[in-house]
């Protein structure tokens, strides 16, 4: 009996190595190198005769260029995330915490495809077929061109997909697919690099829209190698508090489209439903006239979002003050009482801070530091703001306040919604025409802001 050779390989980068390390020489991470069985794998007679075309190079000039044909979800949010529709041939991956929607978004997105004359394969390794078909009774996505498929086995997957020929496939998940002339278990490095790569294969070949779903570690990364995400035309995560009803879809990679796009989606007893106007839901619970909270104009992508941003100061118990935030970067908050302190004279060594941003939704443009700063400010001074007032710029470590992008986007959104004021940085005031029926106040720096905004 012939010697079992053994490799060991990092689950973060797929780095190989002929014996165990602590450390990964590839990327460097602690505690990643695990144990697999050395196995050169094999493909059947045929499976490779599809790609094995010989193709000379080409001058870039002459190649032809062109648009990438789309295909409408039936899902107006998927589609602003996809950057307008599926990619027939592209690869797609899905993650996000159990429980939170995976299985739901694209079963109702199976439905609306095979509203349009598509047939969608849906392979579930996780559900029986009676399960899928609960939920599908409960969403009613039922259509006869909505094929189901419990099963592991990647041969006998590809067999299905030969005999339905889909136009859309589903597998949930990748780590639950297995290769049987591979030797490691399921959800290994292994299988899932294998498995992935003959999913992208049969994608490509046949032009078969394929989506992935992934699990995510406790990190909240999608677990596996990191060859996964490099491999798939798109990355999405899909994401949302416990606690909350709604749901972002969010793109980290987008081969097709646009990586700062996101989709907001409420989570009803019938299943996911879109929500069209998401600076209304954010604001429906915003209380008015108290001290420490702004409204603060972000954009998400090419989507203004109206969000509320809270502020709590308060005398601190500890030998060092707390800064705390929740939905910003905390080393921004970190920056922004800096300011206060040094520019405005707010003596906060004393006090503990903690910011947070409404219904769990996540900044990460600077144009949320003049808003924070008020909210702060109006804490520490106990003095409520403007109850219909929105506050967007970037803070400098001076004290002035810079410009930001599509400020007449950001105005125009506000007036939609029916605020009477913006308090906007001054530089942001070229090159377009303010509406009508909303007052416009440029500050220049943090201090007159908060004569803006507080007094």
């Amino acid at each position: 009996m012939a010697k079992v050779k053994v490799k060991f390989v990092c689950t973060e980068c797929g780095t190989e190595s002929p014996k165990w390390m602590g450390k990964c020489p590839g990327c460097g991470a602690w505690n990643t190198m695990v144990e697999e069985a050395e196995t050169v794998v094999k493909a059947p007679v045929g499976r490779g005769e599809l790609l094995r075309t010989k193709e000379k190079a080409k001058s870039i000039i002459d190649i032809e260029s062109g648009r990438e044909p789309r295909v409408p979800t039936g899902l107006s949010e998927l589609n602003r995330v996809l950057g307008g529709g599926l990619v027939p041939g592209s690869l797609l991956l899905v993650g996000g915490d159990p429980g939170i929607g995976k299985s739901t978004l694209l079963l109702q997105t199976s439905h609306a495809l095979t509203s349009q004359g598509l047939k969608v394969l849906y392979v579930s390794g996780e559900e029986s077929v009676r399960q899928t078909k609960l939920r599908a009774d409960r969403l009613g996505a039922l259509s006869d061109k909505l094929y189901v498929l419990c099963e592991t086995n990647l041969d006998l997957v590809e067999e299905a997909i030969a005999d339905v020929q889909p136009d859309f496939l589903v597998i949930d998940s990748i780590q639950t697919v297995y290769r049987p002339d591979v030797a490691s278990a399921p959800g290994s490095v292994a299988q899932v690099r294998e498995c992935t790569a003959q999913f992208m294969r049969i994608a490509k070949v046949n032009g078969v829209a394929t989506v992935l779903v992934g699990h995510v570690t406790k990190e909240g990364a999608i677990a596996g190698p990191r060859l996964l995400e490099h491999m798939v035309d798109c990355v999405l995560y899909f994401e949302g508090e416990r606690h909350h009803s709604y749901r972002l879809l969010r793109a980290v990679k987008n081969r097709f489209g646009s990586t700062n796009e996101i989709g907001i989606f409420d989570m009803t007893e019938d299943g996911l439903r879109e929500v069209a106007n998401p600076s209304e839901l954010f604001l429906s619970e915003r209380p008015l006239g108290v001290a420490g909270s702004t409204v603060v104009a972000s954009m998400e992508g090419t989507r203004p979002v109206l969000v509320e941003l809270q502020a709590l100061v308060a005398p601190t118990h500890f030998p060092s003050p707390r800064r705390m935030s929740s939905g910003l970067d905390h080393q921004r908050i970190s920056l922004v009482i800096a300011v206060l302190e040094k520019r405005m004279g707010l003596f906060m060594q004393n006090q503990d801070a903690y910011v947070n941003v409404a219904g769990g939704v996540k900044l990460d443009e600077p144009a949320a530091d003049l808003a924070a700063a008020v909210s702060i400010a109006s804490s520490f001074r106990d003095l409520p703001t403007k109850p219909y007032d929105v506050v967007f710029g970037e803070v400098g470590l001076t004290g002035e306040v810079r410009a930001v992008s599509r400020a007449e986007t950001r105005v125009k959104e506000a007036l939609k919604l029916g605020f009477k004021r913006v308090i906007l940085p001054e530089a942001s005031m070229k090159g377009w025409q303010p509406p009508a029926g909303i007052q416009l106040i440029p500050v220049k720096t943090v201090a007159d802001a908060l004569r803006a905004a507080l007094e």
